[in-house]
């Protein structure tokens, strides 16, 4: 997410935040290379383009879907489809047609190559002099940060590099060397730093024309390096409920680009119906119904669709699943984002994937662990594999810079490095996104306790790790009421963010008042988290807008449900499941609420409500489709939540899914239609996607590692208790927990 430390954002919760089980993790580093060529390969959304824009000024005319580029499904380079410029060019009008740079969080911020390449396919021939304009900018299209300030080119006809123009039923190469153009802007052009590809009219004809552009790219002004492409092998079809899940194993050498799938539905005519990224080993077709039987075969390809052999064939059946077995499915693909899609280095968990492939987040790895453990148990990989995973993963973090014992928020995959994304002052611990992992060690060490020399070493090395966090040091003196979020051995303090609660930082007080080693008062608890006092008041209502809570206590009613605890309406919901995947709530009170399992359960139904109430009349909502929560979504990262000043229409689909603890009728109906009814748009690689919105036409084109993993580990919990019964074994926790209900009952009146 793209936020700045330097000043206080409206809401506290800023987080950064897998083809066969076998123990070694897919490389994925690839991924960065490969978005810094591909501007466009094709549509997630199958009727529009989201990152377009298409207008027209009469008399001309363009055809647009809610001024966007429409899809072209039956023509293609890259399956499953292209983008459609159909167009109609009259005197005294004029349109545009934009190709914006995908967006994604921490994606690379420069391009590689200085030539723009793209085919283009008609299914009537186009005079060179018919064609459109074309010019490029790297200005942002308003939704992703560019170069400021930004420049754009001349348009240029689009006939200049097309002398022949376009013949009919044929793919034509465009190759612009961008490096030629002139800048129209007061400033240079940057192709590294390029945003937008527009087309705009050219010569007025009068005639309608269509023209079909797919595979945009940006290379280097040298032949493309072709390889001897190994043949994808061991693909496996695996049938679900609505859906087939391939994985396979791939040689990714040099000139490598992507792989491509193909699917044949009667044994013989196999189609392309898809491609996947390097690094990644699996994909997922979406059949829409169960009974289905179909075959599929892979092949890898190069950047100029030079491709390998053919895989051998694979045969899947999608059947018809149990709720039990709906449930299995969810948290096995969801599994994967840590099994398979972890830093091939480190174990970690990206913070989000595509992205930059060198930041793994510390408590995106934290709930990880927690996947690791409820997928080790359920089988989806051997313990012994687990417990590897969790070896690697401990002596990363031995080596990795700590800060009084804590980690930063995010960290190299190959060197450990602290990486500061969110500014200078970024360059230190961040307390917060150590208590996940912190949570997420502790569970592990319980889980792992077979009397077994390798058990028993990883449990030394996490007691170690454990006991070397100095929570104490993060109160700042012994006057503070509050701890706090950040610290740096450069800055210090300079931050001074205060963890004030009701969001999701009760996690580090119940640690710091845990802690064997470096604790703090239990009074702290009272004093920082539920404080009583100005500066805490003032913090609850200026993130949440509202004073109903700002006390800690909230008391109101809200759609017939009672609020014990909770700012406003609650918040998002990601304030029930960060700090409950290993608290469990049961065993969790205060003096403001004897249950924190019914607050948090009434958080969720308050939610649910709100969204079918929809007071701000955004589509899709209802009864089935809820879970306000923390989300990248069509405008950046934000944090949803069911009230005026945070809802936007975007659902996150970890809001509803990850609540089965608390309401698990209301959720099981949320996956059932996110994933029967929407799966085609919400169901990928890794199970849900992270978030929609029906009103912008938006589906996240990625997957969040601070959402992918509550999934896994709430599911769980309601299904077997197995993480919170882990986490609670603590003697240390237990030993917290009694500190507190003393401390707690000494404030009785």
């Amino acid at each position: 997410m793209k936020v700045s430390l330097i000043s206080l954002r409206k809401m506290p919760a800023w987080h950064g935040a897998l083809a066969s089980l076998m123990l070694a993790t897919a490389p994925a580093a690839a991924q960065k290379e490969y978005y810094r060529h591909v501007v466009f390969d094709n549509s997630q959304q199958q009727d529009s383009y989201y990152f377009s824009s298409a207008i027209a000024v009469e008399p001309s005319t363009l055809e647009n879907a809610d001024n966007r580029l429409p899809v072209d499904k039956a023509h293609f380079r890259t399956p499953p489809n292209a983008l459609r410029i159909a167009w109609a060019s009259h005197r005294g009008g004029g349109w545009d047609a934009e190709i914006h740079l995908m967006r994604f969080p921490n994606r690379y911020p420069e391009m590689s190559g200085n030539i723009l390449r793209f085919w283009v396919y008609s299914a009537q021939p186009i005079a060179a002099e018919d064609l459109p304009n074309i010019q490029i900018s790297d200005a942002s299209d308003g939704l992703q940060v560019a170069t400021q300030p930004g420049s754009f080119t001349k348009a240029v006809p689009l006939a200049d590099y097309a002398k022949n123009g376009v013949p009919a039923n044929s793919w034509t190469e465009i190759r612009i060397p961008m490096t030629a153009l002139q800048s129209a802007s007061v400033y240079a052009f940057h192709p590294e730093h390029l945003q937008n590809i527009i087309f705009s009219q050219g010569r007025a004809d009068g005639v309608k024309h269509s023209l079909t552009v797919d595979d945009v790219r940006v290379d280097a002004d040298t032949p493309l390096s072709t390889s001897d492409l190994g043949t994808p092998h061991h693909l496996v079809a695996k049938g679900y409920d609505r859906h087939v899940t391939l994985t396979w194993d791939g040689q990714e050498g040099v000139g490598f680009d992507h792989y491509v799938i193909y699917r044949a539905l009667d044994g013989k005519s196999f189609e392309p119906i898809g491609i996947q990224l390097p690094g990644v080993h699996r994909y997922v077709d979406f059949l829409g119904k169960s009974g289905i039987k179909a075959q599929y075969r892979v092949e890898a390809s190069d950047a100029a669709n030079g491709t390998s052999n053919l895989s051998a064939p694979a045969e899947a059946t999608t059947r018809a699943l149990s709720d039990d077995g709906l449930l299995t499915m969810l948290q096995e693909e969801a599994f994967q984002y840590y099994w398979e899609g972890a830093g091939a280095n480190s174990g970690m968990a990206h913070e989000n994937m595509p992205g930059d492939d060198r930041l793994v987040a510390t408590a995106a790895s934290g709930f990880g662990i927690m996947a690791v453990i409820a997928g080790t148990d359920r089988g989806f990989v051997t313990r012994d594999q687990g417990r590897a995973r969790l070896e690697k993963i401990v002596t990363f973090l031995e080596k990795a810079p700590k800060y009084h014992g804590a980690w930063s928020h995010y960290m190299n995959d190959t060197t450990g490095e602290t990486m500061p994304l969110f500014g200078q002052l970024d360059n230190g611990a961040d307390i917060l996104e150590t208590s996940y992992l912190i949570q997420g060690l502790l569970t592990a060490r319980q889980y792992f306790n077979h009397d077994d020399p390798h058990e028993r070493a990883l449990a030394q090395r996490i007691t170690k790790l454990w006991e070397g966090v100095e929570w104490d040091w993060f109160r700042e003196n012994d006057q503070s009421a509050f701890l706090y979020w950040h610290w740096s051995p450069q800055w210090s303090f300079q931050i001074r963010h205060p963890l004030i609660g009701f969001n999701e930082t009760m996690e580090v007080y119940l640690l710091a008042i845990s802690s064997p080693t470096h604790p703090v008062p239990a009074a702290m608890y009272y004093s920082g988290w539920a404080g009583q006092n100005d500066r805490a008041y003032e913090y609850r209502a200026g993130w949440s807008g509202s004073k109903e809570g700002d006390h800690y206590a909230n008391g109101n009613t809200y759609y017939g449900i009672k609020l014990d605890v909770g700012v406003g309406t609650g918040g998002p919901l990601f304030f029930t499941h960060y700090a409950f995947m290993g608290f469990d709530p049961h065993q969790l009170r205060d003096r403001y609420t004897a249950s924190y399992y019914t607050n948090n359960r009434n958080i969720a139904l308050i939610n649910r409500a709100w969204c079918i109430d929809n007071p701000g009349h955004f589509k899709g909502y209802g009864a089935e489709a809820w879970g306000l929560t923390a989300a990248f979504g069509y405008k950046g990262y934000s944090t949803p939540a069911p009230d005026k000043l945070n809802d936007e229409g975007t659902i996150t689909l970890t809001g509803a899914l990850s609540s089965f603890p608390y309401t698990p009728q209301e959720s099981m109906a949320a996956f059932k239609h996110y994933y029967r009814d929407l799966g085609h748009d919400l169901w990928g690689i890794y199970g849900p996607r992270d978030n929609y919105n029906p009103s912008q036409h938006w589906v996240s084109t990625h997957y969040m590692g601070l959402n992918q993993a509550p999934i896994v580990a709430m599911v769980e919990n309601y299904r077997t208790g197995l993480l919170w019964k882990a986490f609670m074994s603590n003697p240390e926790i237990a030993n917290g927990l009694h500190k507190l209900n003393a401390e707690t009952d000494a404030m009785k009146p």
